[in-house]
């Protein structure tokens, strides 16, 4: 799902969740080694210096193993993990390079306007004859209408209003695309607005990218546009 980010996201960033977790799991890596270490090196001399006529208990000892046993598969799982994290790391490096800076369009109800044309697209599943597109402002009032080329892929709004001369204001409104064929109503959706990647992050486990048109969305939520 798609929102308006309030931030501008400027430059090329990646997920440093990512690279947080694969830090801390280095980390712990490390001092699960050392605490398999020392263990190791306790039961060692334990066993070597045990009293020969009071020797230890052997369900205590079945114990320590248990225990040795037990942290041994705690360690190796640690560096399971550490590498999984390393790969994630480096997945998020390729997506990076390969949707950083690229044109997508990304399907959604709230556009940010700042004066410029809001350049969208509608999604391509649908087929339809005719078209019309709905601008409504932030409390839900219609202030623009046009229907839109149905022949054409790429469609733009800058900002011209219905009733009145002059321009919208900077600010969020929504867009929705009304879709027919034949004369028969087949869709309402939202536009899919055109803009770049600027940033690509990881966000509870989903890859989530950052545009220049202050949106953000799951990945798989994008649709990369050819040049």
């Amino acid at each position: 799902m798609s929102e308006i980010n309030p931030v501008t996201t400027t430059g090329s960033t990646t997920s440093t969740n990512t690279a947080g977790a694969a830090a801390a799991a280095a980390e712990n890596s490390t001092n699960f080694n050392e605490d398999f270490d020392t263990f190791l090196q306790l039961l060692t001399a334990q066993i070597r210096n045990q009293d020969p006529l009071e020797p230890t208990d052997s369900t205590q000892f079945v114990e320590q193993l248990a225990t040795f046993s037990s942290l041994e598969q705690q360690v190796e799982t640690n560096n399971t993990l550490s590498d999984i994290a390393t790969l994630i790391g480096d997945l998020s490096s390729m997506l990076a390079n390969e949707w950083l800076g690229q044109e997508v369009a990304v399907s959604s109800k709230h556009v940010a306007f700042e004066g410029k044309p809001v350049e969208f697209e509608v999604d391509p599943t649908y087929s339809y004859d005719e078209a019309v597109l709905t601008v409504a402002d932030s409390q839900n009032k219609i202030i623009y209408q046009e229907k839109l080329d149905a022949d054409q892929t790429r469609h733009s709004w800058d900002g011209d209003l219905s009733s009145q001369a002059g321009q919208a204001g900077d600010g969020v409104y929504q867009f929705q695309v009304d879709l027919f064929q034949d004369g028969e109503q087949v869709a309402s959706t939202p536009a899919e607005i055109v803009s770049k990647v600027t940033a690509l992050g990881n966000e509870n486990g989903q890859i989530r990218i950052g545009t220049d048109s202050r949106l953000s969305a799951n990945l798989s939520d994008a649709r990369k546009i050819d040049p």
